[in-house]
């Protein structure tokens, strides 16, 4: 056994696995270290410290410096006191440590702990008001060389420390030799490995130590650089990557990585990204490929604001010849859900288990390994994963062969298959205890599901559906799934819904789990959304690669648009591309409607800026002009377009123009786009400027012609705004009329050009009978009309409203309900028009409207006028509520069940008796026996749950609290989650957790924001809004952001 391992008690006793005693390990006694690396919380931590350890004659672990240093002032011991109370939220070890931590205390424990002597004493030189202040100070500094210095301690040839102090990787190290596994030699504490590179700094600033022993502090700047990309001179060709991730131990990966590269021009600086990592400079070695002759390395350099590793050599590398580098690094699985990162959940035996999962896009690649992580630079990949016997392991491609570590019983080596050529956002590792599910699909893929055990039989409804629609993407696009195998895994912490890594799709438990016993129809369509989003990502984003993020809606869109495509083949009966007007193209109007919004393909550099476009524009703007394009162009001109771009590019990158280019040929071919139109010309208005067109038609006095106009539709026009930008675009014009109520005529008879000012349309019927514009709503546009043509639509719709389609009837709604919002309508007309609803029976007319209604609900609620409102909602709501009544059924059409949802949640929130009696009785029935859970029908849990909850007490509140604690059922956990805020008793929302009684912090939230509560870092934006949507919450919750807005931060 390597020395590493065989010292792995002791480095988990400096890098403990709770990160908030990072700091307190070292205030105690030496012998507190062995019992402190035994514990797997922070709470099991604190409560040995709390009943064994904090006691004054053990605060202090003395060195020989602190005699001599005793006596010195320390100006920031206050602040320090500070820092250390607020490393606990439990109200009686804060009590301890304040009594406890003596001024002179404070002072040796800040002399040993945080900084060696020579840098304390520099801080003591400082009037430092702050811990941060005295940190980014120590930071500054060559902490390292000064500790090596003053602790005697060899810094070896060679050793390099990367970004210690970013965000999750501050270790706060005593002394700790890490490296990468070699060769099977014991060594003991006293006798290490004279090659060990040694980490001597207490505090380890952001720096790289050079070869020569000197230090670069590279500090973080208010001032981002934007030139992040890579150099162009090097095209990475292969991956070798082996990791040994300590997933029950100190939670370090001892990697090694082998890149062939080609030189595309030469260089002499070999370049690749690195964050949160240690590499072994000694280690790394560059080699000629065909000759293997080693180039010789003068320096390696980091530059921590562009996240980039230098290796300077002695000699340029020659164009078009191959080189590899290799080296070994040390890592960690960190907890914020980016990079490597550590999960656990708890067995039913009360056993937390601990998993490694990987989450790189879209720029943490290279928090796992050195890499070129930019996603034009595809690779293929060779990959070896360290695991303990009793777990597995998984990643991309499948499992060659498995192999005994050497030297370290109970470890193997899982050998993985080289992959396709894929960018590095796409690879993937996890490592767990999980169990899988598996079978073939009908063109021969392996497809499996991946869960914790007990958990297993809810991805049954996945496995089913996910190979099915694998199949339907294969027939679709007429190309094969390239990879032998699919996996599907629920991960316990997961920050979104899911990840399309190839080969290994990673999902969040509640975007993968059904039970059929619990899960609502919502939940049903979601899962079925998200693993057909997914799995469309394997041809669009996978396959056929965005060169840049600034075209990541080439990725996105098209995943969120084939989803509609797929369901409605597979569930014609949900009537999805219904849906999607409502669910996708009304969501995203309500946000381009801002000044705030962006063009739909951005200019990006910065990883901060790539993550703020995974927004609403990037996926559904995106997938809405894409249902635009497609109908315009016509499905089967579309499919071809597509099918041409995707075989052309396939294991390659490419941008808007490329699609655009091929969809023109194939537009042309079938004469479906005239020969002097590209799409380009008509797309590039839709992607390269932000916002959407309301059509103006006007029609003539005798209503036979009509002037259609375009606009920008703002919501809010800013008097100040310096925007001078000329929003025009190219529009397709679709129109029926009264007398025809053709609606099944999608392709645009007219096009309004962007040059164009105003266009005439004839032919129009006279003056008493209506014409609608944007047939089916398939353009990305709102229309508005003149108030007779307003008029005689009302009219229709009261008269006889299945005459209009129903997405022109949603259409209606949302958009007289927008323009009048916006100004441009008087309320009185879309008041007047949804009037028509009680007759309507049709799902997506009335989501439309109580999702607009939602707004003025708002406006309304703390008002005098509120009450002839609600009034007015509840008399609309009345026949809709008796005719589908409060009894839910399973076997209900599918549309139906998600209308019966959306009545009975408003009818409810709006205090209708019977509602809210028959939603309090199921309450209590389940509350008098927990153990049935089929007491409330899955699809009326929340409306129950909320119901019961707002017009409860505490013991409805605490049953449910305790019913969230025992679930196994992801959905069931959300709900309950976003019930539970819904109380309207203050004591539950605004009691104190603390005895400080000017810590008045809301109950549930502070809950949220405080580890091992029962929250995940996942749900806490769900509790927030959950209390925020509350009209007895909404001040809390924003009294408790703007007083918490730097500790939510941190």
């Amino acid at each position: 056994m390597h020395w590493f391992c065989t010292f792995n008690n002791f480095i988990q006793a400096i890098l403990p696995p709770p990160e908030k005693l990072k700091l307190l390990v070292n205030y105690i006694s030496p012998e507190a270290y062995s019992h402190i690396s035994d514990c797997t919380t922070y709470d099991e931590a604190i409560r040995l410290l709390k009943s064994v350890y904090v006691k004054p004659k053990n605060i202090i672990f003395a060195t020989h410096q602190l005699a001599t240093l005793r006596q010195q002032p320390c100006e920031s011991i206050n602040a320090f006191i500070h820092a250390l109370k607020l490393l606990s939220k439990d109200c009686e070890f804060k009590q301890i440590i304040a009594d406890t931590y003596t001024e002179e205390a404070v002072r040796d424990a800040f002399i040993t702990g945080t900084a060696s002597p020579i840098i304390h004493q520099r801080l003591l030189e400082k009037d430092l008001l702050t811990l941060s202040e005295a940190l980014q100070l120590a930071r500054s500094l060559d902490t390292a060389q000064c500790n090596a210095e003053v602790y005697s301690l060899p810094l070896a040839p060679g050793c390099c420390i990367l970004q210690l102090c970013s965000r999750n990787l501050c270790f706060y190290l005593q002394t700790a030799a890490v490296f990468a596994p070699t060769e099977s030699t014991t060594h003991s504490a006293e006798n290490p490995p004279a090659d060990t590179p040694v980490l001597a700094s207490v505090v380890i600033p952001r720096c790289s130590i050079m070869p020569d022993g000197n230090s670069t502090a590279s500090l973080s700047s208010n001032t981002k650089v934007t030139d992040v990309r890579l150099p162009a001179s090097l095209r990475p060709l292969h991956y070798q990557l082996q990791l040994q991730p300590f997933v029950r131990g100190n939670f370090s990966i001892n990697g090694y990585v082998q890149v062939e590269v080609e030189v595309v021009t030469e260089t002499s600086v070999f370049t690749l990204h690195m964050a949160d990592i240690i590499t072994h400079n000694e280690t790394v070695k560059i080699v000629d490929a065909r000759s293997a002759m080693e180039i010789s390395i003068l320096k390696q350099t980091y530059d921590n604001q562009r996240q980039f590793y230098h290796a300077h050599l002695q000699q340029p590398l020659t164009k078009g010849c191959r080189y590899v580098l290799s080296m070994e690094f040390t890592g960690y699985l960190n907890d914020q859900l980016y990079g490597f990162y550590r999960s656990s959940y708890t067995d039913s035996n009360g056993i937390k288990r601990w998993l490694a999962v990987t989450q790189f896009q879209p720029t943490d690649a290279r928090r796992a390994f050195p890499c070129f992580d930019e996603p034009a630079m595809k690779a293929t990949f060779e990959v070896f994963l360290a695991r303990e016997t009793d777990m597995s392991a998984v990643s991309n491609m499948p499992k060659i062969n498995s192999r005994p570590i050497e030297g370290q019983q109970g470890w193997m080596w899982d050998h993985f298959n080289t992959s396709v050529p894929m960018s590095t956002y796409l690879v993937v590792f996890l490592v767990s205890d999980f169990r899988s599910k598996e079978v073939t699909t009908q063109n021969g893929v392996s497809f499996r599901t991946w869960a914790r055990e007990t958990a297993i039989n809810q991805t049954n409804y996945s496995l089913e559906i996910g190979s099915k629609i694998l199949t339907f993407f294969e027939d679709y696009f007429s190309i094969p799934y390239p990879l032998p195998k699919q996996d599907m895994v629920a991960i316990p912490d997961f920050a979104s819904g899911a990840m399309e890594n190839w080969g290994l799709i990673t999902y969040k438990e509640t975007s993968l789990f059904y039970d059929p016993k619990v899960s609502s129809a919502y939940s049903k369509q979601r899962v079925m959304k998200t693993v057909a989003h997914e799995l469309a990502h394997q041809w669009f984003g996978n396959l056929v690669t965005p060169k840049w993020w600034t075209d990541l809606w080439l990725s996105e869109g098209f995943a969120s648009f084939m989803v509609y495509v797929c369901i409605d083949h597979a569930e014609p009966e949900w009537q999805m591309m219904e849906q999607l007007i409502m669910m996708d193209l009304h969501k995203v109007f309500r946000f381009d409607c801002l000044e705030s919004s962006h063009p739909i393909s951005i200019p990006v550099a910065h990883p901060d800026e790539i993550n703020k476009i995974f927004d609403t524009i990037s996926y559904v703007k995106g997938a809405s002009i894409i249902r635009m394009m497609k109908f315009f162009l016509t499905e089967a001109t579309f499919r071809r377009g597509l099918t041409n771009y995707l075989k052309t590019k396939a294991y390659a990158n490419a941008e808007q123009d490329d699609l655009w280019n091929f969809l023109t040929q194939a537009g042309h071919q079938d004469l479906t786009l005239g020969k002097c139109v590209t799409v380009k010309t008509i797309m590039d208005t839709w992607t390269l400027q932000m916002g959407y067109p309301v059509i103006t038609v006007m029609r003539s006095a005798d209503g036979a012609s009509a002037t259609v106009t375009q606009e920008r539709f703002l919501l809010r026009k800013d008097p100040n705004s310096n925007d001078t930008h000329v929003y025009r675009w190219w529009v397709p014009l679709s129109h029926t009329t009264q007398a025809t109520a053709d609606f099944s005529k999608t392709a645009p008879s007219r096009w309004l050009s962007k040059t164009d000012s105003k266009i005439t349309i004839r032919s129009l019927p006279n003056s008493s009978q209506w014409v609608i514009f944007n047939v089916q709503e398939t353009g990305y546009y709102r229309v508005n009309y003149d108030e007779n043509n307003w008029k005689q639509l009302i009219k229709q719709l009261k008269a006889d409203h299945t005459k209009i389609h129903v997405n022109n009837r949603a259409q209606l709604i949302d958009d007289a309900l927008n323009l009048a919002r916006a100004g441009q309508l008087s309320y009185s007309l879309p008041m007047d028009l949804i009037a028509y609803l009680k007759s309507e029976t049709s799902y997506t007319p009335w989501a439309t409207a109580l999702n607009n209604l939602a707004y003025i609900d708002k406006v309304f609620s703390r008002t005098g006028t509120y009450g002839s409102l609600k009034n007015f909602l509840l008399r609309l709501l009345g026949l809709q509520y008796k005719s589908i009544g409060f009894q839910d059924s399973l076997t209900d059409p599918h549309l139906d069940q998600h209308k019966r949802v959306k009545i009975l949640s408003w009818a409810c929130k709006l205090g209708h008796e019977d509602c809210v009696t028959q939603s309090v009785s199921l309450f209590n029935q389940w509350m008098m026996n927990p153990m049935n859970k089929s007491i409330i029908s899955p699809n009326l849990k929340y409306v129950v749950y909320c119901t019961a909850i707002a017009a409860g007490k505490d013991k409805e509140w605490e049953f449910a609290w305790n019913q969230y604690l025992n679930s196994n059922v992801g959905s069931e956990k959300s709900r309950l989650l976003s019930a539970l805020g819904c109380s309207r008793e203050l004591w539950i929302l605004s009691s104190s957790m603390f005895n400080n009684p000017n810590e008045r912090l809301t109950r549930y939230l502070e809950m949220a924001f405080t580890k091992d509560t029962g929250i995940r870092k996942k749900d806490v934006v769900r509790v927030f809004h959950s209390v925020a949507s509350n009209t007895v919450g909404k001040d809390l919750a924003w009294t408790f952001l703007r007083d918490q807005l730097d500790d939510i931060i941190d």
